[in-house]
C-alpha cells in the first residue's frame, strides 16, 4: 500500500520462525488479514436493521442453525422485512446492501454472545476476544459491518464501516516465505493440515524429562448445575489439603459464574480473563502456590511456567480442572499441560455436561438421556462417553479445516491477481523504466475506446466513426482531431492501435508542456497511474468478497461454485486493469501541473532594530 519506497516497512520475506505455530498457522487462518481504510455506510443504517431484528420471534420469523452457528429469516420474516422498509421484493439485487445488513443484525443479537465472543470495555467500545487465548484482541475488528452490527446491539457507539484496502490469507502470507519453521508444544493432531497447506514436516521432541502427571477421565453428566455442583465439591476437599488449583473455562461468562459459585462457597480465588489480564503474569506467579484457586478463561498459549515448590509436590503438584471440552483437542491439551511441567507431578480432569456448547451442536440427544436415566445426577467416568467427546471434536476440527481449505482455495484465485497488482506497484514505486507500462496502459486505452465504439446491433463488430468522435472527444482528445470518415466500418483490431498511437502522442506533446522538471513530470506520473490501480483494485476486492458471498448458490444448478470463481474472477479482473488503465490515461492527458511560486518571505521586524527601540521593551 505504500506509495514511496521510504514507506515501506516490511524487508524481503527470507525466513520466519513462528512461535506457537498452530495457534497463528491454524487456529488464526479461519479468517484472513484485512486492512481497512477509508468509510462506507452511515451508522443509521446499522441501527435501523438492528432494532428490525430485536422485534423479530424466534422459530417464527427466524430459524438458527446451532451447529453451523448460523441464523437466517422465514418467510414470515421476509414479509416482515419487506412491510418495515417499504419495499416489494427484499432480494431484489437493488436491496443487497439491505439484505447484508440485515444478515449482518441477526448474526450480532442471536449468534454472538456478549462475554463469550466480544466484551464491552469501560469506555463503551467493543473489544474482540480471542476465542483461543481468551485475551483481548485491542484494535481488531470484524469486517464486513458485523463490528458495527455488534455496536448497534449493544447500544454503543457506531464507528463508520470501512473499505477493504488489502488483504490476504494467514496461509498465503505465510507461504511468501522463502523458508518457513515454527515451533509448539501441541501440532501432532495437525500433522496432516501443516504438511497440505505449508508444506511442513512435523518433528515431535521427547520431553526433557518423564511425565508424571495424571489425566483422569472425564465426569460426564446429563445437566450442567449437577456438573458444577461437583466440580466445586471437588475444588473444596483438594483445597482444604493446601493444593493448589488451576480452574480453565472457555468464555469470560463461565468464568463469571463459577467464580459466583466459589464465593458462594467461601473459597477465595484469583480470576483471569479478558477483562483482568493486565494483572496477568502476577496471577500467574502466584498459581502454583499452596493453597491457591485460580481461575482462568482458556490458559491456552498463556505461554507462562506455573512454578511449583517442594510442598506443593508432596501434595500431589498442579491440579488442573476443565470446566468443558474445548472445539479443538489442541486446546485441551495445552490446558493439561499446565500441570505437570519438568516432570513434576500433577493432576488433570474436565467436567462435562451435555448442555455444553460442544455436545449441543455435535453429541446425540439418546445418549444424554441414557444417561440422565440411568445416573441421574451422578458422574459417568467412562471411555465410551470420552471417545463420543473426541469425535465430536475430530468433527468441527474436520468442518474447521474445510473451512480454511475452502478460504486458501478462493483466496488462491486472488493471490495470483495480487501479484500481478503488486508487481506492477514494485516497477513504479521502485523507479524502474516503464516505459513498456505507458505502451500497455495506451494500447488498452486505444482497445477500449474502439470497443466503446461498435453499435449493440454491429454483427461484424466494426467502429461507427460518429460514436468514437463522441466517446473519444474532447475527454481524451481535442474536438476535432479524429476524422470520422477515417474509421467509418473499420475493424476493431485496426483501429485500437491507431487510436492508442494518436492519444499517447497528444500525451507526449502534453508533457513536454508541463512548467516543472523532468524528474517531476515523472513523479507525477507514476503518481497518477499508482492511484488509479490502487483506487480500482480497492473496487475490485470488494466485488470479489461479493461474487464469494453469493457464489456457493450455484451449485444448485449442478455447477462448481469454485470453477466459475475462478472463471468470473479472471474476467472481473481484467476489466479492473482495463478500467484502471483506461482512468489513467483520462488523468493524464488532462493534467496541468504549474510551478509552484516561491511563497513569500515575512518582512523583517526591522522595529527590534531601530537605535530608538534598542533596550525598550516591545
Amino acid at each position: 500500500m505504500a506509495t514511496e519506497m521510504s514507506r515501506r516497512v516490511l524487508r524481503g520475506l527470507n525466513f520466519c520462525i513462528v512461535d506457537e505455530a498452530d495457534s497463528i498457522l491454524i487456529d488464526e487462518s479461519r479468517t484472513p488479514l484485512i486492512i481497512s481504510g477509508g468509510a462506507k455506510t452511515s451508522a443509521s443504517q446499522y441501527t435501523v436493521a438492528d432494532r428490525f431484528c430485536k422485534a423479530l420471534k424466534k422459530e417464527v420469523d427466524y430459524v438458527i442453525d446451532v451447529k453451523e452457528k448460523t441464523v437466517n429469516l422465514t418467510d414470515d420474516g421476509n414479509k416482515k422485512a419487506e412491510r418495515m422498509f417499504g419495499i416489494r421484493n427484499l432480494y431484489d439485487p437493488e436491496y443487497a446492501d439491505l439484505v447484508h445488513r440485515i444478515h449482518n443484525a441477526l448474526k450480532a443479537n442471536y449468534i454472538m454472545i456478549r462475554d463469550v465472543d466480544y466484551l464491552v470495555d469501560a469506555d463503551r467500545q467493543i473489544q474482540i476476544i480471542d476465542q483461543f487465548t481468551g485475551r483481548v484482541l485491542p484494535g481488531r475488528e470484524w469486517s464486513d459491518g458485523l463490528h458495527q452490527a455488534v455496536q448497534a446491539k449493544e447500544n454503543v457507539e457506531i464507528k463508520q464501516e470501512t473499505v477493504t484496502m488489502a488483504t490476504i490469507t494467514y496461509q498465503n502470507f505465510f507461504r511468501l516465505y522463502k523458508k518457513l519453521a515454527g515451533m509448539t508444544g501441541t501440532a501432532k493432531t495437525e500433522e496432516e493440515e501443516f504438511r497440505k497447506i505449508y508444506n511442513m514436516r512435523v518433528m515431535p521432541i521427547p520431553t526433557n524429562r518423564p511425565i508424571q502427571r495424571i489425566d483422569a477421565l472425564d465426569y460426564v453428566y446429563a445437566r450442567k448445575a449437577p456438573k458444577l455442583r461437583a466440580l466445586i465439591k471437588e475444588v473444596k476437599e483438594r483445597h482444604e489439603k493446601g493444593q493448589p488449583i488451576l480452574i480453565g473455562t472457555v468464555s469470560v461468562e463461565s468464568s463469571e459464574e463459577i467464580s459466583a459459585m466459589l464465593t458462594e462457597a467461601g473459597l477465595p480465588h484469583e480470576m483471569l480473563n479478558a477483562k483482568n489480564h493486565a494483572r496477568e503474569a502476577e496471577i500467574i506467579s502466584h498459581a502454583g502456590e499452596k493453597g491457591h484457586i485460580t481461575l482462568a478463561t482458556n490458559m491456552a498459549g498463556r505461554g507462562t511456567d506455573i512454578k511449583i515448590n517442594d510442598e506443593v509436590r508432596a501434595l500431589g503438584g498442579l491440579c488442573v480442572f476443565g470446566t468443558e471440552r474445548h472445539e479443538s483437542r489442541r486446546i485441551d491439551n495445552q490446558l493439561r499441560g499446565r500441570a505437570g511441567r519438568q516432570g513434576d507431578p500433577g493432576f488433570t480432569r474436565f467436567y462435562v455436561s451435555f448442555e455444553d456448547t460442544l455436545l449441543i451442536r455435535f453429541a446425540a440427544d439418546n445418549i444424554r438421556n441414557y444417561i440422565e436415566k440411568n445416573f441421574g445426577e451422578e458422574a459417568l467416568e467412562a471411555k465410551m462417553v470420552t471417545n463420543v467427546i473426541t469425535s465430536a471434536q475430530k468433527r468441527i476440527e474436520g468442518q474447521n479445516f474445510d473451512t480454511r481449505k475452502s478460504l486458501l482455495e478462493y483466496d488462491d484465485v486472488l493471490a495470483k491477481q495480487r501479484q500481478i497488482i503488486y508487481d506492477k506497484r514494485d516497477r513504479i514505486i521502485e523507479g524502474r523504466a516503464i516505459d513498456d507500462l505507458i505502451d500497455e496502459i495506451f494500447d488498452t486505452t486505444g482497445n477500449f475506446l474502439a470497443n466503446k465504439a461498435v453499435p449493440s446491433d454491429s454483427r461484424e463488430k466494426l467502429v461507427s466513426g460518429k460514436d468514437l468522435v463522441k466517446v473519444v472527444e474532447p475527454r481524451f482528445l481535442p474536438e476535432g482531431s479524429i476524422n470520422p470518415n477515417l474509421y467509418e466500418e473499420s475493424p476493431v483490431e485496426e483501429c485500437a492501435p491507431d487510436l492508442g498511437i494518436v492519444i499517447k502522442d497528444r500525451y507526449m506533446d502534453l508533457r513536454k508542456s508541463w512548467e516543472v522538471e523532468d524528474e517531476n513530470k515523472d513523479k507525477f506520473e507514476r503518481a497518477i497511474i499508482l492511484h488509479c490501480i490502487d483506487q480500482n483494485w480497492t473496487k475490485h476486492i470488494d466485488a470479489m468478497a461479493r461474487l464469494r458471498e453469493g457464489i456457493f448458490l450455484r451449485s444448485y444448478a449442478n455447477v462448481n461454485p469454485l470453477q466459475d470463481y475462478v472463471n468470473e474472477g479472471y474476467r472481473m479482473f481484467r476489466e479492473c486493469l482495463e478500467i484502471a488503465y483506461v482512468d489513467s490515461v483520462l488523468n493524464l492527458v488532462n493534467l496541468k501541473p504549474q510551478k509552484r511560486e516561491p511563497e513569500p518571505q515575512p518582512e523583517e521586524d526591522k522595529c527590534a532594530n531601530c537605535p530608538e527601540n534598542k533596550g525598550e521593551d516591545k
